[in-house]
């Protein structure tokens, strides 16, 4: 009840609930294709500003495309990327601490040294060299990320699995003939959830600002798509005629990405026992 009152979660999940209506109801919001070109009203300011058109709400880029079309439909293939690419991390980056908090040993020495490695790469600029190599599309932006990505939930998740492994009702599941499997599953996922939630929410908002990077260098998605960090690319050389052209893209990511980001923090302070028993003392 506390995580439905809190005002970072209601606030991100209206930011969020926003861009998730406005990407689903696109093709009916959208009185344009987002890719067709309309040479002869090219940099059009938005409607409400001198010179603006009613038929484009807010404005037209270097080729005449309707911005406003252009950002919805962009937001669908944010929020693709977001929900796909931190979901595959969350899998794999969750297994993989499970395994390494739970057994110990070799296991652990294991998974905790490729971690260390795999993250002493920054992740940008492992992102894009994976990008290099595995071409441009939606499908390998999400890959990319699965495979930067997975050891955020694991570092963390891994120390959580170690603290929860030394609990009381973990000793008397294993006592009671669980398999290792049920105990796992039973008795330390359930512990272990409400992290896995946060850091899946705050993964979101990372995963549209790498999409958008991969977009704007050219190594996201291709080029008969649409994506936000494409239209800030297409609209640098404009910025001086056109500054809405530019900005509006970077105001849909940072409001997607506040909006993540105020959610995962709400989650993080309600979901908490810890925390919630901190601030009642």
């Amino acid at each position: 009840m506390n995580a439905l009152l809190s005002g970072r979660v209601l606030v991100g999940a209206a930011l969020i609930l926003f861009v998730s209506l406005c990407a689903m109801f696109a093709p009916l919001l959208a009185s344009h294709d987002p890719g067709e070109q309309d040479l002869l009203n090219i940099l059009l300011p938005p409607a409400w500003s001198s010179g603006g058109d009613a038929a484009f709400p807010l404005g037209t880029d270097s080729l005449g495309r309707d911005q406003f079309a252009r950002l919805l439909y962009g937001a669908r293939l944010a929020l693709l990327v977001a929900v796909t690419a931190a979901c595959g991390a969350a899998v794999l980056g969750t297994v993989l601490a499970h395994i390494a908090g739970y057994f110990g040993g070799f296991l652990d020495w294991l998974i905790g040294r490729a971690v260390e490695v795999w993250m002493s790469f920054p992740p940008v600029i492992l992102s894009l060299i994976l990008m290099v190599g595995l071409g441009t599309g939606a499908d390998r932006v999400v890959l990319a990320i699965v495979l930067v990505d997975w050891t955020r939930f694991c570092r963390v998740l891994r120390a959580e699995v170690l603290v929860t492994t030394q609990r009381d009702y973990v000793t008397a599941a294993r006592l009671s003939g669980f398999t290792h499997l049920q105990t796992l599953i039973r008795e330390i996922l359930p512990a272990t959830l409400p992290l896995l939630i946060t850091l899946l929410s705050l993964e979101m908002g990372i995963a549209v600002i790498v999409e958008a990077i991969l977009s704007f260098v050219g190594l996201g998605v291709a080029a008969d798509q649409v994506a936000w960090g494409q239209m800030i690319a297409d609209a640098r050389s404009n910025f001086a005629l056109a500054p809405w052209t530019l900005l509006l893209p970077m105001a849909a990511i940072f409001f997607t990405v506040t909006g993540f980001n105020l959610l995962g923090d709400g989650l993080r302070r309600t979901l908490d026992v810890r925390q919630t028993i901190a601030r009642s003392a």
